[in-house]
């Protein structure tokens, strides 16, 4: 079958079943979701390997359009508005799934190593699932702002967190090996690497665009523009390994710190006419990749994983809410929004699985195979599971059509 047929069967199937799953409400991206599942190399297998593999530029367009829409919701007034609450959020949420997983795992295996790489992978977030409820609802008010935020600097320090504790847990496992040896400053400074150059090579692109946005009126201009700006990001990212996510958002952050909150809207409103698009094509590609035959194998550790992480990410949420003073529906529901998890930790996963092979200890082997294993099996019940834990949470917030 030629590959634009497969794709508008694709997308055509995906957007009826995102009708029906929205008259269940539900968000439609489950919908897209279950029509990639059944597509994908685990059921009808109309999309294979190779074929899912040449288009990943969809979906790396599609996170780019994500990020840049959220940095555009970051200006500096609206967060000032926010207070200390968002910074003590962050930290809260991103420590408390890490140490409240890390403990988990160590005292159900009594493997440090192990422990400490599961408690690394549980404040990644995948801001996709988010940002397209967000956009479908049409949410606006306290909880959005904060949930653009937190799921926007959440993958920043989920980076650094991982950097430093799989750096220490390679040096563990190193020390298994006789004459084996792993230099921790430099996983650290590979973090810090990405990080820094992830801000400011975004940065740098924020600037550009806010010398050239606030001269266009027309909407297909902005959204030429845009995706110009969005795809020199992407890859950039990807050429130097960075977070795509981060550049593209910094990149909008700056834009609208710059040139102001009504080039922002602008820019924002013209980018939402592709956004639908982009969302039907990127979460029916995401339910492909899906291996549902994976879920027998989340065993008790894969278990103790989605509990621990869904308990510190929602109990670290409400923890920082109250430290910083955030609003009542902030505290209360907030949580419910950051539980998406897919493409970063599956990629941090496999970060894991190649690095453990290259220390060559049947330890390190059966821990990379374990990581990999039972990521991609709970990526499948949050990625689903998270974008309906946020409608609810917006809806309980009263957030839902408030968009003006």
């Amino acid at each position: 079958m030629k590959p634009f047929l497969i794709i508008a069967i694709a997308a055509c199937s995906a957007y009826i079943a995102g009708y029906f799953t929205k008259m269940l409400r539900l968000p439609s991206l489950v919908g897209y979701m279950i029509v990639g599942v059944l597509l994908g190399t685990s059921v009808g297998k109309v999309f294979s390997p190779t074929f899912l593999t040449n288009l990943d530029f969809i979906s790396d367009l599609a996170l780019g359009f994500v990020a840049i829409s959220i940095g555009l919701e970051l200006s500096i007034p609206a967060l000032r508005k926010q207070g200390k609450g968002i910074i003590t959020i962050i930290f809260a949420e991103s420590f408390g799934a890490f140490l409240l997983v890390t403990t988990a795992i160590y005292l159900f295996t009594r493997d440090l190593p192990l422990a400490l790489i599961f408690g690394a992978m549980a404040p990644a977030s995948a801001p996709a699932g988010t940002v397209a409820v967000i956009h479908e609802y049409r949410a606006h008010g306290p909880l959005t702002k904060a949930l653009y935020a937190v799921v926007g600097f959440d993958d920043g320090l989920a980076i650094i967190i991982f950097g430093v504790a799989f750096s220490l847990a390679k040096t563990m496992l190193a020390s298994e090996i006789p004459g084996a040896s792993v230099d921790m400053a430099a996983g650290l400074l590979n973090a810090g690497k990405e990080i820094g150059l992830s801000i400011s090579i975004g940065a740098a692109m924020g600037f550009v665009l806010s010398r050239i946005m606030p001269r266009i009126q027309q909407a297909s201009d902005i959204i030429i523009i845009s995706f110009i700006g969005i795809a020199f990001g992407i890859g950039i990212s990807n050429q130097l390994h960075l977070s795509l996510i981060l550049t593209n958002m910094m990149a909008g952050l700056v834009l609208v710190n710059i040139s102001g909150e009504h080039v922002g809207h602008k820019v924002s409103s013209a980018m939402t006419i592709l956004m639908p698009l982009l969302f039907v094509l990127f979460f029916c590609l995401a339910g492909a990749h899906l291996n549902i035959w994976s879920l027998p194998a989340l065993g008790g550790i894969g278990i103790i994983y989605i509990i621990g992480r869904s308990t510190g990410l929602v109990g670290g949420a409400y923890v920082g809410a109250v430290l910083g003073k955030a609003d009542d529906n902030i505290r209360k529901y907030l949580g419910l929004g950051i539980l998406s998890q897919a493409g970063v930790a599956i990629g941090l996963a496999l970060v894991v699985s190649t690095e453990t092979a290259h220390l060559g200890s049947p330890h390190a082997l059966w821990i990379g195979s374990s990581v990999l294993a039972s990521v991609t099996a709970t990526s499948i019940v949050f990625e689903i599971g998270g974008p309906i834990l946020t409608k609810i949470g917006l809806t309980k917030a009263g957030e839902i059509n408030k968009r003006p």
